[in-house]
């Protein structure tokens, strides 16, 4: 089976495809590529969907390296709601 893998920072990312054999899971998908988690990228997902290591894997599935946020969603709301108003006569 083929999977893909993805895993972006600010400005770039780095896409690859590797062919598994059946039954393999995400951990397996990283080993082959040679890819891991750590401090910078803390999360995966499948197609957007929080996975584990030990996630089963699909022909065809995109494992998502994911990295931590920045900011809490809810607070970068109000930074903008806040920066508008500020910006309006």
């Amino acid at each position: 089976m083929r999977v893909e893998l993805l895993r972006a920072w600010p400005q770039r990312h780095e896409e690859t495809a590797v062919e598994l054999a059946t039954g393999m899971n995400v951990d397996d998908a990283l080993q082959a590529v040679g890819w891991g988690l750590d401090a910078e990228f803390v999360g995966l997902a499948v197609f957007g969907q929080a996975a584990a290591l030990t996630t089963a894997l699909h022909d065809g599935d995109r494992i998502e390296l994911l990295r931590s946020l920045q900011l809490d969603p809810k607070q970068a709301r109000r930074l903008r709601a806040e920066r508008a108003r500020g910006s309006k006569p």
